[in-house]
């Protein structure tokens, strides 16, 4: 099978780089590679789909700026909504199927308990609204899918909370937090291994053909904290892995309106993984595990 990646270097697909290598044939492009798929360039997504002829196309690409995506809300629908659909378009024309990566923030956050798929959204921010739009264009064209919604994702490369708080927990003495929104840190890396075991899974004589087991799945470790409980975890296995300093900064646990941002945030976006595990029999570890092996790795 050969596998169209796309969003070459972001930290989910350089993980499925590895974890899909072993299933068929990877492509993985961008826009720096000599056959271009970028993702604001649409006809760039065709040309690269109608010259690679994938059975799979992986979207792990994004524009991922919650707060620039305020100000920058062409760019953010063009590359998370229209996107989206021009490669469901382009995979239908020959005849692949598609997987695609989606948000918490397609969700309001006033929730009492987790999240399942067929709750009903509300985006507060140009983010998960460009992101809402992206999963709509993809069931609109109807082309055997996989949306897998995820969260707080992390990882060793890229710009995420994780390796933020390492840095700053270096620099500073101390660290205000924001200790009020919640969700589920989730390791890049086992999104991509929980990926590759879905491709699998869906995948028969070479073809990927998810049937009645298509669709949309929420896709983050188990469990459950705030940014504050997140960076206090980073901190103790920080320390613990020889990762920090023992001088390194100390948190102060923050409500949201002591950290104003531009961007709307859900204060409780908790996805249930539930689904997953009745269809698949796959269910990720806790948060606090995923980041404890993460670290450890990290440590060398």
């Amino acid at each position: 099978m050969k596998i169209l990646l796309i969003g070459r270097q972001g930290q989910v697909a350089y993980e499925l780089r590895r974890t899909l290598a072993c299933l068929g044939e990877v492509v993985a492009l961008d826009r720096q590679t000599s056959i271009r798929a970028d993702l604001a360039d649409l006809q760039s997504l065709r040309d690269a789909v109608n010259q690679i002829q994938p059975e799979l196309i992986v979207n792990a690409g994004a524009y991922t700026a919650v707060d620039k995506a305020e100000q920058d809300t062409e760019l953010a629908f063009r590359v998370n909504g229209e996107a989206p659909g021009v490669l469901a378009e382009a995979a239908r024309a020959v005849d692949a199927g598609l997987i695609h990566y989606s948000t918490d923030y397609v969700f309001p956050g006033d929730a009492d308990t987790a999240y399942v798929e067929t709750d009903v959204v509300g985006p507060l921010s140009v983010y998960g609204k460009s992101k809402l739009a992206g999963e709509e264009a993809i069931r609109q064209v109807g082309v055997p899918h996989l949306i897998l919604r995820t969260a707080w994702v992390y990882g060793r490369r890229g710009q995420n909370f994780l390796l933020t708080m390492l840095r700053l927990m270096r620099e500073r003495e101390s660290l205000r937090v924001v200790a009020d929104q919640y969700g589920a840190p989730t390791w890049s890396r086992m999104i991509a291994e929980a990926t590759a075991l879905l491709v699998a899974r869906t995948t028969y004589e070479g073809r990927f053909e998810p049937a009645e087991s298509g669709g949309t799945y929420h896709l983050t470790c188990g469990g459950r904290t705030t940014w504050h409980g997140f960076a206090a975890k980073i901190r103790e296995l920080g320390l613990a892995q020889g990762l920090l300093p023992e001088t390194c900064a100390k948190l102060e646990a923050i409500p949201t309106s002591g950290y104003p941002t531009p961007a709307h945030r859900p204060a409780f976006s908790v996805l249930s993984n539930e689904k997953l595990l009745d269809e698949f029999e796959l269910a990720l570890p806790d948060w606090e595990d995923g980041l404890a092996l993460c670290l450890e790795e990290m440590r060398g």
